[in-house]
């Protein structure tokens, strides 16, 4: 069986909403209790794409409520806690129970409560009198936010600018780097299983790798061992590999403008949770899940736009046609007598129909809503020009460069102000060499457009350092730009410009799938060999050398500082190719759109003292 996270975390959450007692194998409970559930903002968002109001129902969930609000006392009946192990939510807790707002308490955290807090929750409710309202304290590790089967989100947001800003001192980094690691041990904890560990050295997928390292060995000693059920898989064949990059590793994909309808409908209608808001044919908004419980989305989100407008209007065909078929069987449009004679016959027909009815509904709500979806995307295409975007900038990585008519045509065209800067930026990180004339005109047709430059300026500034470094590494001596350098991007360095090489080969796979790909292998790989290895099963004198090697069967690859849905995509796509991968999980601290990202390159060039625009003292002018 292939490691499904979407299935594992649901499996939690249902147990525990079941007061965290054993199911059966279908998935219910043997007793039928009825209870109200609490949760915080940050619980809310992760079971908000796993599990529906009608699902809280059929779990004997009767109310709901976020902890922050205030509620009525519900007696004699049991409340589960879903929350953060925070002070304000423990505060609220003790004020719950003193209060006797419930029947009892089933305490749920998202991560490992911290020691001091779990005494505080004693203390708490000790000297209020209400400690034995307390009935279970559990450390639940689902500190995460899982969106498809194979795509999860740590939902921490700004990693990349917290951990490239270069006022950031030790501790905070240090902070920032446990929080992720935490959460990356709450995914393996869900998943049941201790990968190998893979990253580039240097920087923070190092530092994160350790970390996680650490954090396994020390678990692997406890007794209430999470891992033991998988602990005998000794060989790679059932190991899975966990690869930890880190968005300097490749910006370009976080910034590039994708055809491709996932990345189309994240990037321009903001696809959030799973959901989306779209204009419905009759004014008013729509409101659209989109998840795996949708077919079409399910088949073509991989496609380019025009493959799904084409899609749906065979779907659409398709649907008219059986509709037809339906009337004529039950005689709707034959307009032949009914004698009687075939009494059985018609009566089966109509059966058949009736049958088919539920079906033919639903297919034709899936249609309408890509249809709305599409056609809501088509508005933006035409009115941003974003085909061409996409079309130029895909040129421009393959060529390593761009005409420098082409190139401002598209600067001073259609486009949002930051459509035209993420241009820019793909034009920096894309070309070989850099023209001084063309960056002053690019500048100047972006201050043209009134579009805040600080992103611009800080790539290309990154860019300038790379080159420096490229030529001081080859002297002996290390010059103190390289230095400085070091100490300002402490980790920016790495591969932000490693030529186009790195960014699209010519068979168009993205750098992140190139090195998955040869890590998964396991043969020597120069692109690969300096590459960490830790196993957290070895012992530890051993553990840079695992003795497992590969092939490996199974990934998860991970991106500090923000994920999208074009890697994610591309590492999809890899599995179909490939005959041995059975399965490539793809997770990041936050999924973000182009625009997104660029906003937190932004900050960091404005927190560098690097040229905003005439609209740089405002951030959000880089919002549409």
């Amino acid at each position: 069986m292939a490691l499904n996270l979407r299935h594992k975390q649901t499996e939690c959450i249902v147990r525990m909403l079941n007061l965290n007692q054993p199911l059966n194998p279908d998935g219910t409970s043997n007793e039928e209790v009825y209870k109200i559930l609490i949760y915080d903002r940050f619980c809310q968002n992760i079971l908000s794409p796993l599990i529906h109001v009608k699902d809280l129902r059929k779990h004997g969930v009767t109310l709901y409520f976020l902890i922050d609000k205030d509620r009525k006392p519900v007696h004699d009946v049991p409340a589960v806690y879903f929350v953060q192990p925070s002070q304000s939510n423990i505060q609220r807790i003790i004020a719950d129970a003193s209060g006797s707002l419930y029947d009892s308490f089933h305490l749920n955290f998202s991560s490992s409560i911290p020691r001091p807090l779990l005494e505080e929750v004693a203390s708490g409710t000790l000297n209020s009198g209400s400690i034995d309202k307390i009935a279970k304290v559990h450390d639940q590790y689902l500190e995460f936010v899982t969106l498809e089967d194979n795509l999860f989100s740590l939902a921490q947001q700004s990693t990349y600018v917290q951990l490239n800003d270069p006022s950031a001192g030790d501790r905070e980094i240090e902070e920032i780097i446990e929080k992720v690691a935490s959460g990356l041990f709450s995914v393996l904890a869900t998943l049941g299983v201790v990968p190998v560990i893979r990253c580039p050295r240097g920087g923070p997928a190092e530092m994160v790798a350790s970390a996680l390292d650490q954090k396994l060995r020390d678990h692997l000693l406890s007794k209430n061992n999470l891992f033991t059920e998988s602990g005998g898989f000794m060989s790679s064949f059932q190991r899975p590999i966990l690869c930890i990059f880190d968005r300097n590793f490749e910006l370009l994909v976080g910034i590039q403008h994708d055809f491709r309808y996932r990345p189309l409908v994240h990037d321009v209608l903001g696809l959030k949770l799973n959901r989306l808001n779209v204009q419905g044919e009759k004014g008013g908004m729509k409101s659209y899940e989109l998840d795996s419980s949708d077919p079409f989305w399910s088949a073509n989100s991989s496609l380019e736009f025009p493959e799904v407008a084409v899609e749906i209007e065979t779907q659409l065909n398709k649907y008219k046609k059986d509709i037809e078929e339906v009337n004529k069987r039950t005689g709707g449009g034959t307009g032949a007598e009914f004698d009687g004679t075939d009494l059985i016959g018609n009566t089966k027909h109509l059966m058949n129909a009736v049958n088919s009815l539920p079906e033919l509904t639903e297919r034709k709500q899936v249609i309408d809503k890509h249809t709305n979806i599409a056609t809501a995307l088509l508005g933006q295409i035409k009115e941003r020009s974003l085909d061409s975007y996409a079309k130029k900038e895909n040129e421009m990585m393959m060529r390593g460069g761009i005409d420098r008519g082409d190139l401002l045509a598209v600067l001073k065209g259609k486009g949002s102000k930051t459509d035209k800067v993420r241009f820019a930026i793909t034009y920096l990180i894309s070309s070989e060499t850099i023209n001084q004339a063309e960056v002053e005109a690019i500048e100047a047709a972006l201050h043209e457009a009134e579009a805040d430059t600080s992103a611009f300026h800080y790539v290309k500034k990154i860019k300038s350092l790379n080159v420096s470094l490229a030529a001081s590494a080859n002297s002996a001596s290390r010059s103190n730009i390289v230095d400085w350098a070091e100490k300002l991007y402490g980790q920016s360095i790495s591969a932000v410009t490693a030529g186009v090489k790195n960014l699209l080969s010519g068979d168009q796979k993205l750098a992140v799938t190139r090195t998955l790909e040869a890590l998964m292998e396991g043969k020597p790989n120069p692109e690969i060999d300096s590459y960490l290895m830790l196993d957290p099963r070895a012992p530890k004198s051993g553990s840079r050398g695992s003795q497992v090697k590969g092939p490996f069967r199974e990934a998860i690859v991970f991106m500090i500082g923000g994920g999208n849905y074009v890697e994610y995509g591309s590492l999809q796509e890899l599995v179909q190719r490939q005959e041995t991968l059975k399965n490539v999980m793809y997770g990041a601290t936050e999924i973000l759109t182009g625009s997104e990202f660029v906003e937190q390159l932004g900050l960091l060039g404005q927190k560098m003292g690097l040229g905003g625009g005439p609209m740089a003292s405002s951030p959000s002018t880089l919002a549409h």
